[in-house]
């Protein structure tokens, strides 16, 4: 795609939710509109800070476990979101420097940044697609390219499912994602959840602002994407609970829950 297209598709009038989260964890890929929102909900709700963050420090000892523990050497990144620090590839890659990942996103904003994604050891690969978590099985076969789906892939979803309205639609995505994958795969999932009237306040006040809504769910829902896995411990839990690594806080009351699942 030309630069002169790319920046066609990307509309700096309305937040984005990849620059918003951007603006939480630090980055410096936003515009005026994202930092405002971003002001607005830290206002109402600050809590939402630590949900961004926690969840980023989630993202890399996931990997971690998946790597070191599980043996895991490939990754499908799918909801990539703007790249900042320890992103998929940087942690798996850390320990295990022949895994591959595949990042997956069809966001404009994520496409022009792509460049910063693919970059990785010489005895690994990264890759980058512009695919849509609406069509599982086209985003399973773009990513074969790249990953041998005959062996245990880690499916990473982060923070991504709450943009899907529909909870039966969004299980029944990640189910189709997950049945391309052979046992010993795993999937790991964090998203914001309806847990506080805080949280509540701050998606309903995101979603007021034009930009593409994310739903926050119930624990019970996010839970339910792992149906039919094997969870590893401590199973559903806040995402500072899950494996604090030492020095870091596992008891910070986040409105955010996150899992691991591996496939029997």
């Amino acid at each position: 795609m030309s630069d002169d297209r790319l920046r066609d598709r990307i509309d700096t009038s309305k937040p984005h939710s990849a620059r918003f989260w951007n603006y939480f964890v630090g980055g410096k890929d936003n515009y005026e509109v994202d930092r405002e929102i971003g002001d607005q909900i830290k206002s109402i709700f600050p809590g939402l800070v630590d949900v961004a963050v926690t969840s980023r420090r989630f993202l890399g000892r996931a990997v971690e476990y998946l790597a070191c523990e599980q043996g895991v050497r490939q990754f499908l990144d799918v909801g990539t979101g703007l790249p900042t620090a320890d992103n998929t590839h940087e942690a798996a890659q850390r320990v295990a420097p022949d895994a591959r990942i595949v990042y997956v996103d069809n966001d404009p904003i994520v496409l022009a940044h792509a460049n910063a994604l693919l970059t990785s050891t010489a005895e690994g690969r990264t890759a980058y697609l512009d695919a849509d978590l609406y069509d599982p099985e086209a985003v399973l076969k773009a990513a074969a390219g790249t990953l041998d789906l005959s062996r245990p892939v880690g499916l990473m979803i982060l923070n991504t499912l709450g943009h899907v309205a529909d909870y039966e639609q969004a299980r029944e995505l990640v189910r189709r994602l997950m049945a391309g994958l052979p046992s010993g795969s795993h999937l790991v999932i964090s998203d914001s959840t309806a847990t506080s009237e805080g949280m509540i306040a701050a998606s309903e006040a995101y979603n007021a602002s034009g930009a593409v809504p994310y739903y926050v769910r119930p624990v019970a829902e996010i839970a339910g994407f792992f149906d039919g896995l094997e969870l590893a411990q401590p199973g559903v839990v806040r995402v500072p609970e899950w494996r604090p690594g030492s020095g870091e806080a596992g008891s910070v009351a986040v409105d955010a829950y996150c899992g691991v699942g591996r496939k029997p």
